[in-house]
């Protein structure tokens, strides 16, 4: 019997109570699909990134209810800045740099897109209600699985792939953007405000994939989210 791959999912910090924690629903997805998840704890430490990436065969940056600091994409805060945790920050580029340099699948989830596309050398809009122009409602509240708004997929992308067609809805609950893409990323699909809402690696044979909705609430539901983390661990099969 094949091994199952070891999917390291970073952490979140309670600030006030110093607590890691993370929802339940992303280990779940991983474990329905053939993974196993490997929580990793927000300690900044290089040697100690290093040493539990390489026990790994993916990488799954989820969701967070902070932002990343802007020092890293070279801009001042924005007064719609949410709440900024240095060891998350800290952790998740380590842990990037890592499975870049290991050529290591990545799945990038709201938050996790964004730190990878900040990670790449890109930048974000902090403040989508009062940076851009015309946008639609990207905070849809509870039920936070339901599909609130549609997205369109680039011709020839894996999401388009994914979805068998141009047009997808997807939930939605984010105040932040990508702004300039990173290096080695393309912008896969967009909301019709011109929201970038997907980011995939430019190297055809790199599993490196960023959504800006959260699949891992709807994957019991949704086939494309399912067949997201699907593709995922499938990726991370050695």
């Amino acid at each position: 019997m094949a091994m199952r791959p070891r999917i390291g999912i970073t952490l979140r910090l309670d600030v006030e109570t110093r607590r890691f924690y993370l929802g339940r629903d992303y280990s779940e997805a991983i474990e329905a699909f053939g993974g196993i998840p490997m929580h990793i704890p927000l300690i900044p430490k290089t040697e100690f990134i290093r040493e539990v990436v390489a026990g790994l065969d993916g990488i799954l940056l989820p969701g967070s209810d902070s932002d990343v600091d802007p020092k890293h994409y070279g801009q001042e805060p924005h007064p719609k800045l949410g709440q900024v945790v240095p060891e998350k920050d800290g952790v998740c580029r380590a842990v990037l740099s890592e499975a870049d340099s290991r050529s290591l699948p990545i799945f990038a989830i709201c938050y996790g897109m964004q730190a990878l596309n900040v990670h790449r050398g890109g930048s974000l809009i902090q403040d989508i209600a009062s940076q851009v122009e015309g946008h639609i409602k990207h905070q849809q509240g509870s039920p936070r699985d339901r599909p609130s708004h549609s997205i369109t997929c680039a011709e020839g992308s894996l999401i388009a792939d994914i979805s068998a067609g141009g047009r997808q809805r997807v939930n939605s609950h984010h105040h932040q953007a990508i702004g300039t893409v990173g290096k080695g990323l393309i912008a896969t699909a967009h909301a019709d405000d011109g929201v970038i809402e997907c980011l995939e690696d430019s190297a055809p044979d790199r599993f490196c994939v960023g959504v800006q909705w959260h699949p891992e609430l709807s994957w019991r539901s949704d086939p494309v989210s399912a067949a997201l983390f699907e593709r995922f661990v499938n990726a991370c099969v050695s």
